[in-house]
């Protein structure tokens, strides 16, 4: 039996998504729906109202723009935490490595990332994301997008209500569970369709390094991954990011991050381009 978490931007669950949940699960479930149209949650405020409301020991996370194409697949979900009593968290999309510097959980090479889901983009076209299960259809990794995320109740596990805003809950809650000793999966046996992208604005940005600051201590995460391999996606980020932060006009934070990161950019020569900036 899962508890469904949706934290909706209107106030009441649009009725397609409800009778496909109820077509497509298999399973018994309750659906839990924050009412968030007035704005008066972050997220994860939303989401840890929607654990403590919960009453079964499994929890599904979804977003409030998406179709699920699987049929049973509630009764899946099941098994693979039946099977995988190591894991914790679930997600159908993620990467392996997931780096000290400030960015998303996408920011790595393509073959330490797996995903199984159709996206819709702004340009009204869609890609079918399915890759990174060649050697089972279950995969570890550090860190899952937040899309669709399936987690084992654990009554020391939430999130983090001292983040705000709406953005790196994915983040947090994968951070929660790795600290806890929990493994992390990725599976291509349900399949979905999401109809939004993420917006990566300032806000996001600002987010994103005010998260990787709160959790420097436990990044680098990686499943696999040489620590040579780890430093060559670390350094590749730094270009990204900062350039990023120097074109948003946030110098107080590029100054930061450059002493933060000084090993990274003075090993790999960036610290004489940016020093300059």
């Amino acid at each position: 039996m899962i508890s469904i978490v949706i934290c909706s931007r209107n106030s009441k669950i649009d009725t397609i998504l409800l009778e496909n949940i109820k077509s497509t699960i298999g399973c018994n479930f309750e659906l839990i729906a924050i009412d968030n149209s007035k704005n008066e949650y972050s997220i994860f405020q939303a989401y840890n109202v929607g654990i403590t409301r919960s009453k079964f020991d499994f929890l599904c996370f979804i977003h409030d723009d998406i179709i699920i194409h699987t049929n049973n697949w509630g009764v899946k979900l099941l098994e693979i935490f039946n099977k995988e009593t190591e894991a914790g968290l679930i997600g159908l999309a993620g990467a392996k490595v997931k780096t000290r510097m400030a960015s998303g959980w996408w920011d790595c090479p393509h073959d330490h990332k797996a995903a199984n889901l159709m996206q819709h983009f702004n340009t009204e076209k869609n890609v079918n994301w399915n890759y990174g299960f060649e050697a089972a259809d279950n995969i570890e990794v550090s860190v899952i997008d937040g899309v669709f995320m399936a987690m084992k109740k654990n009554p020391d596990i939430q999130f983090d209500t001292t983040l705000k805003g709406f953005h790196n809950y994915d983040l947090n809650i994968c951070l929660e569970f790795k600290k806890s000793g929990y493994k992390i999966l990725v599976t291509n046996q349900i399949f979905i369709e999401h109809f939004s992208l993420g917006n990566l604005d300032v806000n996001w940005l600002k987010a994103i390094i005010k998260f990787h600051k709160q959790y420097r201590q436990f990044l680098p995460l990686s499943v696999e991954l040489h620590p040579k391999d780890i430093q060559a996606i670390e350094v590749k980020n730094a270009k990204k990011y900062f350039k990023e932060i120097l074109n948003l006009g946030l110098n107080r934070t590029s100054i930061g991050l450059l002493f933060d990161f000084f090993i990274i950019f003075f090993s790999s020569g960036l610290h004489k381009e940016y020093f300059k900036k």
